[in-house]
């Protein structure tokens, strides 16, 4: 027995000096066996890895998550990690939080993982506030200048992140570290958050090494502490007082020996406290940071990569965030360089997650991670938000000027396709004016129409030195009824004109509209004055049809012989015979047994404002022609640019005003002719709607609820949306696509922030300087802002377009365009209509009344 165990142990004394001599071949079989151990499960990972999905979340502008919905997140991606097969390894068993930005969109932030976890991940504890879609694998396009880096815990293991608070959101660091890339330099940044659920053995080791370390100092200090004392004690018993104290001392000399020191006992170490956030299993899991960022243009990326290295930082507290590598003087040794590039690589393309030893946290740590941007979190406007305006585009409309985090200016646009209804409030010379006017020219430059009406005729001088151009000129037409200088020119209007086709019934109804809403009459207060005013424009209107149809539209009656018809027996009597065939029969018993019932003073409330009308040379000289030259349905399908200055806001101009936006609601109605496809795009501006809604309110409210269907878009500036009416002031704020504000009075502003949910508050917006705008548009469907603009100055932003030299030449062409005339002239001719109108009749009537009836070959 004792012969083989002696045997036995020479033979493993040979065994273990031939290891000793051939260490290089046992060496290599380990290597071996590792090499294709690692082979083999990087296969597994990457079979595994290849059905991996990815989702992408979307959230509102009132996302707003508690702690508790956070943390139920959190819990559910650490559950997702493991929905893996069986055989899939360890590093491939993760989910990916990814947050990238390449400028397209402030922050896009994606989840990706296991292919068995997707239903669990598709419903989260957020509700409706955010939007989880399926996402697309992501190709990027390889740019120039790349740089990598990952990042490890750092400082003492066992102590957790910082916690940082929801308001303002924990994203928004990193928001703002990317807020100024620029897509057209090919910027990119993406950081990579992986979640993996602990692994128990991992764990108890590492707490095993955590306790033997706390041991071991706690051991070191012991004796640190020990080695202290004896050298006091030493020092103690050495000095001069203490031998003094020794030879006065009456003990003997053989009781004077060295004290007997007890050196201290090393502390129990408490596992709580030497193990910190790893004490407890619950909720821990391992973490895996990785960053990329990459541009066209040398420099950019490197910055980029320190930008969010500080944003970071914010999250660190005992424990931080650090990147992984060695600094060598200038030279940094990391992700970017040998030998760790390649795994970064690997691990970034197939996303196999390995973590350090040190990346442990608790779910609560990474509170800030588990969520997209919430309402907190101030999200930059990027080219994608909002397009650049491009002069001369005609899919844009310029919006103002918006600038950017890193300082840089640009003006920016909505689609014009999406900018259907607008509305600017603010204080008076605040700009909301300058700004619709650079709209304005940008429209017209671009080729489209518009109407700009002005009560005041500020706007108009201020654009004409940018839009004296020969290619704008011949589009251009001016209708002043302000009466300026010794002989002013004014155009002219027919309301009651039927040379263009109009239908009848239409034309009645837009006048008798605009008189009721001009003079407040309704069916309840004034249902005489409606009815007689109805009764007399039929008849008119009959005459015109007849006067066209006689090819003679020069004998054509205005609104001005509504007197004439109502109190001139002669001329109604001629009317009536002429046009009797013409009116149906209730029209024709109205004025046989009704009218003649009727007392004089019946008339008044017809025949004031008409009165009022023809006793202004300006408004009888533009209502009193046969023939009149506007026309704003022609003028919007031949795209012009039509300038109406109506005079002011007294009764008589609230009255034209009245006729004018109930013509212009006539005109874009009866585009219901024209196939949608066909039907030109059409901007009115109504600049001062306090002054225009006052003669028109019901009409006003009626184009911001009917003119989307008709490819005509309303924009619309005053000061208070208080003073508007009601029903004008509901229609407005329901249906504006964009919605801006200037500084102003706190209670005149309040009604637009509360639109905004307060954000920004009335304070705020108060407080804005002259000429900044805060404003909230429509972009591929959704709402972007409200977002701070500068108003654009005309004298900046269309320097280019200036032509003062030829704005004379340009107030002739909008006058010719509009056939103004000498006002002396139309009034002359508006004086001498009702003989015409009279002689016309008397021509087409016959005895008993009947009409000369021409046909249609005889009248074309």
């Amino acid at each position: 027995m004792a012969d083989e165990v002696l045997g036995l142990f020479t033979a493993l004394v040979d065994a273990a000096d031939w290891l000793y001599d051939h260490w290089y071949l046992l060496a290599l079989a380990v290597a071996v066996c590792w090499g294709v151990g690692e082979l083999v499960v990087r296969r597994l990972a990457a079979k595994a890895s290849a059905e991996r999905m990815a989702l992408e979340l979307v959230s509102t502008r009132h996302f707003d998550p508690s702690l508790e919905e956070i943390f139920r997140r959190g819990v559910q991606l650490a559950r997702a990690s493991t929905s893996m097969p069986w055989w899939a390894p360890r590093r491939a068993k993760a989910v990916q939080i990814r947050l990238r930005a390449d400028g397209t969109a402030p922050l896009r932030y994606r989840i990706e993982g296991p292919a068995g976890g997707e239903r669990l991940l598709s419903i989260t504890p957020f509700g409706p506030d955010v939007t989880v879609n399926r996402a697309r694998p992501i190709a990027d396009v390889p740019r120039r200048h790349t740089v990598r880096a990952e990042f490890i815990l750092r400082g003492k293991p066992t102590a957790p992140l910082r916690e940082v608070p929801l308001t303002p959101d924990p994203l928004q660091p990193l928001v703002d570290a990317v807020a100024d890339l620029r897509a057209e330099l090919g910027d990119l940044a993406e950081i990579r958050l992986d979640i993996q659920r602990a692994p128990k053995w991992a764990l108890r080791a590492r707490r095993m090494q955590l306790m033997g370390a706390a041991r071991r100092s706690e051991r070191r200090e012991a004796q640190r502490a020990a080695r202290w004392l004896r050298q006091d004690v030493s020092r103690i018993e050495d000095s001069l007082s203490w031998q003094l104290q020794q030879l006065l001392s009456d003990k003997p000399a053989s009781a004077a020996g060295r004290r007997l020191v007890m050196p201290p006992v090393p502390r129990r170490v408490d596992p709580a406290e030497a193990l910190g956030k790893l004490a407890d299993d619950d909720h821990l899991v391992r973490v895996q940071l990785l960053v990329l960022c990459a541009s066209n243009t040398e420099g950019r990326a490197q910055a980029r990569l320190a930008q969010l290295q500080a944003a970071l930082d914010v999250f660190g507290g005992r424990s931080r965030w650090a990147m992984r590598g060695w600094r060598l003087g200038p030279w940094r040794v990391g992700a970017d360089h040998w030998p760790t590039r390649r795994s970064f690589e690997r691990r970034w393309n197939q996303g196999h997650c390995q973590p350090p030893r040190a990346n442990w946290v608790r779910l609560e740590e990474l509170t800030g991670l588990l969520k997209p941007p919430t309402l907190h979190c101030r999200l930059p406007v990027l080219a994608g938000d909002l397009p650049t305006f491009e002069f001369g585009d005609p899919k844009l409309l310029l919006q103002g000027i918006y600038r950017g985090p890193d300082g840089r200016e640009r003006l920016v646009a909505t689609y014009a396709e999406e900018t259907l209804f607008e509305v600017g409030v603010g204080k008076a010379g605040g700009g909301k004016t300058e700004r619709a006017l650079a709209q304005a020219i940008g429209w017209a430059h671009a080729g489209g129409g518009l109407l700009f009406v002005d009560p005041h005729r500020d706007s108009w001088p201020r654009a004409t030195t940018f839009l004296a151009h020969e290619a704008l000129m011949r589009r251009i037409a001016l209708v002043d009824l302000n009466g300026l200088g010794a002989n002013p020119r004014v155009s002219s209007w027919n309301p009651l004109g039927m040379h263009r086709g109009q239908a009848a019934h239409e034309v009645v109804e837009a006048i008798t509209d605009a008189y009721a809403s001009a003079l407040a009459w309704d069916d309840s207060t004034a249902p005489r004055a409606i009815t007689i005013l109805t009764a007399a424009l039929t008849v008119l209107v009959a005459v015109n049809e007849a006067a066209c149809q006689a090819g003679r539209p020069e004998d054509q009656s205005t609104i001005f012989h509504v007197r004439a018809l109502l109190t001139d027996a002669a001329f109604r009597n001629t009317a009536l015979a002429s046009v009797a065939d013409r009116l149906d029969e209730e029209t024709r018993s109205w004025w046989q047994v009704v009218f003649p019932t009727l007392p004089p003073d019946a008339f008044a409330v017809v025949l004031n404002p008409i009165a009022r009308l023809a006793a202004n040379p300006v408004t009888r000289g533009f209502l009193g022609q046969p023939v009149g030259v506007y026309n704003i349905r022609a003028a919007m399908d031949s795209r012009m640019i039509v300038w109406v200055c109506p005079g002011g806001n007294g009764p008589t101009d609230r009255l034209v005003t009245a006729l004018l936006a109930r013509d212009l609601l006539r005109a874009v109605r009866s585009r219901r002719d024209t196939p949608e496809a066909k039907r030109v795009p059409f901007r009115p501006y109504f600049d001062e709607l306090i002054t225009l809604t006052g003669a028109a309110p019901e009409t006003i409210a009626a184009m911001f609820e009917d003119f989307r269907k008709y490819k005509c878009q309303v924009h619309g500036m005053t000061q208070l949306l208080a003073r508007l009416p009601n029903p004008v002031r509901l229609s407005l704020v329901q249906n504006a696509s964009t919605l801006a504000t200037t500084t102003g009075s706190k209670s005149a502003i309040a009604p637009i922030t509360a639109e905004w949910g307060d954000n920004p508050s009335p304070d705020r917006v108060a407080t804005m300087e002259r000429f900044e705008h805060y404003v909230s548009m429509n972009v591929h469907g959704r709402r972007v802002g409200p977002v701070q603009l500068r108003g654009p100055h005309l004298d900046v932003v269309f320097a280019a377009q200036a032509r003062p030299r030829q704005v004379p030449a340009l107030e002739h062409a909008a006058l010719a365009n509009a056939g103004a005339l000498p006002l002396n002239q139309l009034t002359d001719r508006a004086a001498q209509q009702i003989g015409r109108v009279a002689a016309f009749l008397a021509e087409h009537s016959t005895a008993d009344g009947t009409t000369v009836a021409l046909t249609k070959e005889e009248y074309e």
